[in-house]
């Protein structure tokens, strides 16, 4: 038989292992201080991320970086004078022959009636070979040279024939010397490159702009089987970004939405979009319909993102205690909207793509469900027990 004692104890235990198992929407913020990288390492208390906590200050904000501090330079590094325009296959162009006098090789049609002892050949087309044909001059190659050269091998191949010649070559059509924009832009297409230079910038103007918010716009260049890609308002920002392009370049703009993530007790969670270049966290919490009242703990407003190793370093932080990684160190920053500055400094914290914002439930809450929860197991120990107490007698 199950005593009255027996069946209290009973009730304790599982009261107390209840209190290790109450719902709620996220961790704990003794949890997240406790676990958090400090003087040593708590691997068990967490899923094996090493993170740094971050108490969010006047005197931190002038440390923290941004998504633009976090981008590479990634186009700069191939910057360098206009590439040189060279004949390709596919261009048209057409060859004029001077000679010096009359008489000689090449008789124009117009003799005598327009001054100048010339011939203009018909346009023509550089084939796959690469080459064209000159009369009595025969295949010459083309592709690859430039218009320079081209005249100055005319030449030669006729000086044997021709009276003093002289060669003129005009390009009609530039087929190979082009670059395409695909993707978020007004007018994508293939774009011929002029031979004082095309920079990204011009490419892009000339395919309409782009067609996309500049915020949420990414450009990636291909070059030769290379990808390198950059945020569109660093490109417009940073001169050295803006190099010139090379022909057989693609750009292709891309609309890539940047969002935020809400958890805990607010109005609303979820996935949050940006609607602007910039969001600080008052707005993004004005999204997310504020703090619930009642539930919310205002000292226990926490963001979750990977910061910036160098940003770390000069807030003070042992760096070294983290592992090597490009993606930045897991990083939480605590806001306490109990004091009465606090509003001015979610108004300067910006809030960055994939940032993760969680708000902690009020421990009032957390004894609230114990005792809800406990009144229910010492209610079913009491009906435990009668029932037992009906069996034996």
């Amino acid at each position: 038989m199950l005593t009255m004692k027996q069946g209290s104890l009973w009730a304790s235990a599982l009261m107390l292992s209840a209190c290790t198992a109450l719902p709620r929407s996220g961790p704990s913020t003794e949890s997240v201080i406790l676990s958090a990288l400090s003087e040593t390492i708590n691997a068990e208390a967490t899923l094996g991320y090493q993170y740094a906590l971050v108490d969010l200050t006047t005197e931190a904000l002038p440390f923290l970086s941004d998504d633009e501090d976090r981008t590479p330079a990634t186009l700069g590094v191939a910057s360098g004078p206009p590439p040189e325009i060279r004949l390709g296959v596919g261009d048209v162009i057409q060859v004029t022959v001077f000679e010096s006098q009359s008489g000689g090789l090449f008789i124009p049609r117009e003799a005598g009636v327009r001054p100048g002892n010339f011939v203009q050949l018909p346009p023509q087309e550089i084939g796959r070979n690469g080459l064209i044909t000159v009369p009595y001059a025969g295949q010459i190659t083309a592709a690859g040279q430039r218009v320079e050269d081209l005249e100055e091998n005319i030449k030669n191949r006729l000086a044997t024939q021709a009276i003093e010649p002289q060669v003129s070559v005009e390009v009609r059509q530039k087929n190979s010397s082009q670059a395409s924009v695909v993707g978020a832009v007004r007018a994508p297409g293939a774009y011929v490159l002029r031979n004082s230079g095309d920079r990204i910038l011009d490419i892009i103007a000339k395919a309409g702009g782009v067609a996309s918010p500049e915020y949420n716009t990414l450009v990636t260049l291909s070059r030769e089987g290379a990808n390198a890609s950059i945020p569109y308002e660093i490109l417009t920002a940073t001169p050295t970004e803006n190099v010139f392009i090379a022909p057989g370049d693609t750009l292709n703009i891309t609309s890539e939405l940047k969002k935020y993530y809400v958890f805990g007790a607010t109005g609303r969670v979820g996935e949050f979009d940006f609607n602007d270049d910039e969001i600080f966290l008052r707005t993004a919490l004005g999204f997310a319909s504020g703090l619930l009242d009642g539930r919310a703990d205002p000292a226990d407003v926490l963001v979750y993102r990977r910061e910036d190793k160098a940003t770390l370093a000069n807030m003070g932080f042992d760096t070294s205690l983290f592992p090597e990684t490009s993606e930045g160190i897991p990083t939480v920053y605590k806001v306490d909207f109990r004091k009465p500055d606090s509003f001015f400094i979610v108004s300067e914290f910006t809030v960055e793509d994939g940032d993760v914002i969680y708000v902690s439930n009020a421990t009032s809450i957390e004894i609230s469900k114990f005792f809800n929860l406990a009144t229910t197991i010492t209610g079913g120990t009491r009906t435990v027990e009668a029932d037992i107490d009906g069996l034996v007698r």
